[in-house]
Parts: C-alpha cells; sequence; structure tokens
C-alpha cells in the first residue's frame, strides 16, 4: 500500500519475522476426555517396564539418600498441524543421577533407531523429539518417560495432523526459499475468505475402530469406535447405504471416554451387511466401513416325553427295565436318580442306555430290595428341561402251592352240559356213580334220560 502511494522507491516496507515453529505449529488446549486418555496412558507407562537402549550407560553408584527423582521444568505441549509440517516436542527435565528418557507414541516405545522421528537430549536436561515433515499418521499422544533409581516420572503431548485438501492451507515452502512466505494480507484480499477459519478447525480422525463381525441371530452385537476432531463430530450410521435409524433393537450410546457405540439385540437376520460409520464436523468428514454376517440361529426345541415311565414291580432276583421315550432339539442331555442320589455311571448290574430315536432306558439285572423306590428321568438341553418319576416296587418271589392229584368231586349235572373243573372239563368225575352225594342220589327206579 505505502509503495503504490508514494512509489517504489519512496517508501521502505518492514515485516516483522515469524518464528519458525510457531509458523508450522499452534499450541491447543485438550479436551477432558483426551486428558482421561493422556492420564491413563502415564499411569500405565510410568509402572510397567521398558527397554533399555544398547548403547545407554548405567547409572553411576549414587547414595540413595543423595539422589533426586525426575522431575520437569518444562513440559511438552500440545499442537495441531497440517500435514507435511515439521513439529517439534521439548521439554526439560531434571534428576541425580540424570535421568534416563524414553519416547512413546500412543503408548508403543520409540526406539532411538526410528528413522521418521529425531530424538535429542542435551546435558541440561533438554529433550526433544522431531518430526520433519509430519504425516496422518503422527497424529496421536506423544509421552516423554523419565527415570532413575529415586523415581519416575512422565509427561504426554497431543499432535493432531490435519490433511491438507484443495480449499486449506498448502504445505509452507521448503526452506530453500526463506522468504517464501505467504502474504500477510492473502487472508483479507484472498477470494477464499473461510480459510482463516478452516484453519481453527480439524476434520475427524478415528483413533479406534472395529473390524468385520460375525455374530449369531438372537445375540447381542456392539461396534464401538472413538474420533478425534474439533469441533467435536457428529457421527451417523449406515447400513448398506441407509440410515440406521434408533428403536428398541438399534441404540446409539456414548460412554464418558468418548467411545461411540452402535448396539444392536436381538441381531436379526434383516441386521447383516455393509456398515458405514461417518463421522463429520465443520472441517470435513471420515468414514469406515465393515461387513456384520449374521449366523442362522439353531432351532432349538424343550424337551417333551412320548413315552413316560411307569411304575413297575417285579420279583426278587429278576431284572426289569425303566424305561421312557424323549425328543428335543438339540438331543437332550439324559440324568437318572433314586431317590435322591444321582445314577452317575453304568456298572455291571444297573446301566443306562440311550439310543438316537429318543429311547431311554434304565436296566436292572437281578432286582433286590435295596432297588426299590423312587425313580426319576430328567432331560435337559439349551432350551429347557423336563422330569417325569416312577416307583419301582421289588417283592419276594412267592411259591404256588402243589395241586392235589386226586379229582375233584362234582355233582352230576341234571342239564345237557357236562360239569368243569378247575382244570378244564372233567367228564369222568361228572359221570361217575360215587360222585354223587348220597342225599342227592336219584331212586334206583327213576333214571333220568339225558344222563344216560
Amino acid at each position: 500500500m505505502a509503495r503504490r502511494l508514494l512509489g517504489a522507491g519512496s517508501a521502505t516496507v518492514l515485516s516483522a519475522p515469524e518464528p519458525e515453529e510457531e509458523a508450522a505449529s499452534q499450541e491447543y488446549k485438550v479436551s477432558s476426555c483426551e486428558q482421561r486418555l493422556i492420564s491413563e496412558i502415564e499411569y500405565r507407562l510410568e509402572r510397567c517396564p521398558v527397554e533399555d537402549p544398547e548403547e545407554e550407560a548405567p547409572w553411576g553408584d549414587v547414595a540413595t539418600e543423595d539422589g533426586v527423582a525426575p522431575l520437569f521444568q518444562v513440559k511438552l505441549r500440545h499442537y495441531k498441524i497440517f500435514e507435511g509440517m515439521p513439529v517439534t516436542f521439548t521439554c526439560k527435565v531434571t534428576g541425580s543421577p540424570k535421568p534416563k528418557i524414553y519416547w512413546f507414541k500412543d503408548g508403543k516405545q520409540i526406539s532411538p533407531r526410528n528413522q521418521h522421528y529425531s530424538l535429542q537430549s542435551d546435558p541440561d536436561g533438554t529433550c526433544s523429539l522431531r518430526a520433519a515433515a509430519a504425516t496422518l499418521e503422527d497424529d496421536g499422544n506423544y509421552t516423554v518417560l523419565a527415570a532413575n533409581p529415586q523415581g519416575r516420572v512422565s509427561c504426554t503431548g497431543r499432535l493432531m495432523v490435519q490433511a491438507v485438501n484443495q480449499r486449506g492451507r498448502s504445505p509452507r515452502p521448503s526452506s530453500g526459499h526463506p522468504h517464501g512466505r505467504r502474504p500477510r494480507s492473502r487472508s483479507r484480499d484472498s477470494a477464499d475468505e473461510s480459510e482463516p477459519i478452516q484453519e481453527r478447525f480439524f476434520r475427524p480422525h478415528f483413533l479406534q475402530a472395529p473390524g468385520d463381525l460375525t455374530i449369531q441371530e438372537g445375540r447381542l452385537c456392539r461396534m464401538d469406535c472413538k474420533v478425534s476432531g474439533l469441533p467435536t463430530p457428529d457421527l451417523t450410521w449406515q447400513l448398506d447405504g441407509r440410515p440406521v435409524r434408533p428403536d428398541s433393537a438399534h441404540r446409539m450410546l456414548v460412554r464418558e471416554n468418548g467411545v461411540h457405540s452402535l448396539v444392536i439385540e436381538p441381531v436379526t437376520a434383516r441386521d447383516a451387511g455393509i456398515y458405514t460409520c461417518v463421522a463429520t464436523n465443520r472441517a470435513g468428514q471420515n468414514a469406515f466401513s465393515l461387513e456384520l454376517v449374521v449366523a442362522a440361529k439353531e432351532a432349538y426345541k424343550a424337551p417333551v416325553f412320548l413315552e413316560k415311565l411307569q411304575n413297575t414291580g417285579v420279583a426278587d432276583g429278576y431284572p426289569v427295565r425303566l424305561e421312557c421315550r424323549v425328543s428335543g432339539a438339540p438331543p437332550p442331555q439324559i440324568f437318572w436318580k433314586k431317590e435322591n442320589e444321582s445314577l452317575t455311571h453304568s456298572t455291571d448290574r444297573v446301566s443306562m442306555h440311550q439310543d438316537p430315536h429318543g429311547y431311554v432306558c434304565l436296566l436292572i439285572q437281578g432286582a433286590t430290595k435295596d432297588d426299590a423306590g423312587w425313580y426319576t428321568v430328567s432331560a435337559k438341553n439349551e432350551a429347557g428341561i423336563v422330569s417325569c418319576t416312577a416307583r419301582l416296587d421289588v417283592y419276594t418271589q412267592w411259591q404256588q402251592p402243589a395241586q392235589s392229584t386226586k379229582p375233584k368231586r362234582v355233582r352230576p349235572s341234571a342239564s345237557r352240559y357236562a360239569a368243569l373243573s378247575d382244570q378244564g372239563l372233567d367228564i369222568r368225575a361228572a359221570f361217575q356213580p360215587e360222585a354223587s352225594p348220597s342225599h342227592l342220589a336219584l331212586s334206583p327206579g327213576l333214571v333220568e334220560s339225558e344222563d344216560l
């Protein structure tokens, strides 16, 4: 403006230098959810063993009372940058003996031989981690752990890396052009007036996402994911490109730790397909997909007795069978009990049998008085359980009395039918004269024709 008004040679324009690191990154404040995650990482790392680099020298002999636990004088900061820009995490730690320094990304230790990161420790306790050109994979939590025999201490810095799109800011020019900075007036004179607003927001980035799932029909399905972004992204779920609406079987939940969940209960065949979770905010959107396979539900049918146990009696010493018939899907397991005692295995005398057609039998060889009592058979499968009970009586074998060889005498019948004894038709006994009682005998002069 001064040159246009006064001429190119009449004015000198002074531009204040911008620090390189300030131009490359911006410090920001993490949310409460991210702070809880950072605290959890630090708590775990301070209590887990770490891998010592081979070139690290052991601590010298320092008296315990003279040692000082590590302490951070300058802690790591949180940065948000664009893809391709450099970033440096710096801290300063003191302690006696001099603490060993370990770096971690999202809880995983970074090797000093890593080519992507440059690790440096100065004699005054200043430690730094630098990435010359950040990528989207560098997004995460960076933790520095300082340890000596007196204790451990850690601090964490959050790095958010935003992808550069056509409407966003381009990566900073290379160091070969020291004066190639974006003009200060571009934010006002540029046709794209939304550019400064774009720099203050960060597109969603999924920190956690599930893979493909196979769930049995009728069971519960839970899909968990975690996303970062500024402002906080809105999440929507789709099934084969159609929005998933919340109802009694589909619920969308958000836990305090920032984990979003889609819960389906019970799962049906209609729930199978490709699920897509879309996270959207003012800076852009991100998505992931997975396939849900619903396995067919097994046809369950509770056991039912087709033929029940029957009360049975048997003579002492004889074999006896207690049998029934049961059906169910899947085929039920059979359990026997006598009174309150379970019959767990077969013996030579008492054996349990079951065939594929549902016939169940308890066979007792040579029943005794001790075998008498109440027997219960139970059939159980995943769909239910059913039982039935019957009584077994064992009685002493009775002896049939010997029959007399002397034939029974019966009065001759006055009819045309012969007399019947308990052994059948006895013609001889019916027609012998001596078989007739004296008081029923006919007169000598009277003869019945039918008797003749």
